[in-house]
């Protein structure tokens, strides 16, 4: 009998061991997770160990936009003003809360949270004057030259696009590789993907692709590959990629009537390069986009 409690008394201590190491593992991964701070005038900076060039900068926001954007002067027609007033920032660098107010009189209140592999961000648009606001999309701009491998200042502004991507056709698709490549608009280079439900006239004024993405995802592969950093908005406007090195997934306003409030939600993925297992985390994150 008195065997028979010490293996029992064995087999505990080894489950406790076993569930010690669990919660160690667990802890130590949470500790390697994402972090993020707020420089002003309007940088978001995500941060990890783990992350080439330790850090990912993101211009948040870049500009509030009108309609009628698409062949429209940039500086004179498109960009709405708005001031960033920086509420809170977290001292473990997991939380910071802004608000946004646009020129037009709307206010945007941004709730953005760091976790293990993702950002995640909730914003509460609210228009309380007594006209419809111009404001119909928004864009973060997210610089990932060093992400993929490339200067930041080289001359070669396109040679990321082997490791960027969309999905066309529900398949993932490089940049490099994707054709027909629009190369005409008011301003070049870039490429622009317009969604089924947002008007063409509506978009960046970058060359328009005739190709309709699948998905609202866009993203980038690290430089050896083993990471993939992938960004959604919902609702979203357009898919972007950028001249500095950056790609978009711009959110959409909509133009706000006068007492409206409209609720958004985003993503920044920062996952092991396992395209599936991104996909299923999307389809989770954004059901409205099946």
């Amino acid at each position: 009998m008195k065997s028979e409690w010490l293996v029992l008394g064995a087999l505990i201590g080894l489950c406790i061991t076993l569930g010690s190491g669990t919660v160690s593992e667990a802890r130590a991964q949470g500790d390697s997770g994402l972090s993020i701070s707020f420089e002003l005038p309007s940088w978001l900076v995500i941060q990890g160990p783990h992350l080439p060039g330790k850090e990912i900068r993101v211009n948040y926001l870049e500009a509030y936009c009108r309609a009628g954007s698409t062949d429209a002067d940039w500086g004179k027609h498109t960009v709405i003003p708005h001031q960033i007033e920086l509420l809170s920032q977290s001292p473990d660098k997991k939380l910071i809360r802004l608000r946004d107010t646009l020129s037009d009189g709307v206010t945007v209140e941004h709730t953005i949270t760091a976790r293990r592999d993702e950002v995640d961000f909730r914003l509460t648009a609210r228009n309380p004057t007594a006209v419809r606001s111009e404001a119909h999309w928004a864009q973060p701009c997210i610089r990932l030259a060093n992400f993929t491998g490339f200067d930041p200042k080289g001359k070669n502004i396109d040679d990321y696009l082997p490791k960027a991507f969309i999905f066309l056709d529900g398949k993932l698709a490089r940049m490099s590789e994707i054709q027909p490549w629009a190369k005409t608009a008011r301003y070049t280079p870039g490429q622009v993907w317009c969604p089924k439900h947002v008007p063409r006239t509506d978009v960046n004024p970058r060359p328009l692709s005739s190709l309709v993405p699948s998905n609202g995802l866009i993203g980038v592969f690290s430089a050896d590959e083993k990471q993939l950093f992938a960004t959604a908005w919902e609702p979203y406007q357009e898919l972007f990629q950028g001249i500095i090195r950056c790609v978009h997934s711009d959110f959409r306003l909509g133009g706000l009537k006068p007492g409206e409030s409209l609720q958004i939600k985003g993503k920044m993925y920062v996952l092991p390069n396992d395209v599936p297992a991104l996909l299923s985390r999307y389809q989770r994150d954004f059901p409205e986009h099946r």
